[in-house]
């Protein structure tokens, strides 16, 4: 075989899968559906205070006293505090944060329904079946297991279809699946104020003691109105009683 018939059979390979892949896509309808459930949600509150705020970088104490590290928060997390939207940077030492996580899930079923018609040109119970489809093309399906078919309104299994048959098979998968979404919301408190004295507590005032008053000074001579004359009565007075003493004195020995 020389290289142009090669050429012409690859080509026409190629065009031949082309045309069953086409037709395997035009033949079998295929259809999706989804089925949601009732929702549930799931509230979880985190309650903590704000340790250190350094950067990006978040220590917050937790109600059970344990250490929480947030590293790298996002500029765009926001904290409502008192009616206002504050960024990491706006945080303190000493606010109380509360963390408000709600997961809602959603039970989803998705139903896939496959549905091919044609007329039987080969079967190979239990296992494949060809089948001639509207468009004359023939093509092969495998079956799975439990697969029936319709044949003239009678349902059959693999093992009752014959050659020329018309039949009608569909195919449900059902697929559950869980959807959940996760929101959070943060809200915090300023740290309060450091608390007033008590008002029946008394306030001490120091006072300052007045400095004492020196002595007067004694004076350095006598007074002019001063007299040594009652010294010298005073001494008179005692030479006379002196006198008359030794005089008793006297007349008794």
């Amino acid at each position: 075989m020389n290289s142009v018939n090669k050429t012409w059979l690859l080509l026409a390979v190629a065009v031949l899968c082309f045309a069953f892949a086409a037709s395997m896509s035009a033949q079998v309808k295929t259809e999706t559906t989804t089925a949601s459930g009732a929702s549930t949600h799931e509230v979880t509150v985190e309650r903590g205070e704000v340790v250190l705020v350094d950067g990006n970088d978040l220590l917050v104490k937790m109600e059970d006293g344990t250490l929480r590290h947030f590293p790298n928060v996002p500029e765009s997390a926001r904290v409502m505090v008192d009616g206002k939207s504050l960024g990491i940077h706006d945080l303190k030492p000493g606010m109380k944060l509360e963390r408000t996580i709600t997961v809602t899930s959603t039970p989803k079923t998705v139903t896939t329904v496959q549905t091919v018609t044609g007329k039987v040109w080969h079967v190979n119970p239990p296992t494949s079946v060809i089948l001639q489809l509207e468009d004359g093309t023939n093509q092969q399906f495998k079956i799975p297991k439990g697969q029936k078919f319709m044949v003239d309104g009678q349902e059959t299994d693999a093992w009752g279809l014959k050659k020329g048959m018309k039949v009608s098979a569909t195919k449900i998968v059902e697929v559950p699946e869980v959807h959940m979404t996760r929101e959070q919301q943060v809200s915090g408190t300023m740290p309060p104020p450091p608390p007033a004295p008590p008002a029946d507590q008394p306030i001490l005032v120091a006072v300052a003691e007045p400095a004492p008053a020196p002595a007067p000074a004694a004076p350095a001579e006598l007074p002019k109105t001063g007299s040594l004359v009652p010294l010298v009565g005073l001494l008179g007075t005692f030479s006379m009683l002196s006198s008359l003493g030794l005089g008793m004195i006297r007349k008794i020995f």
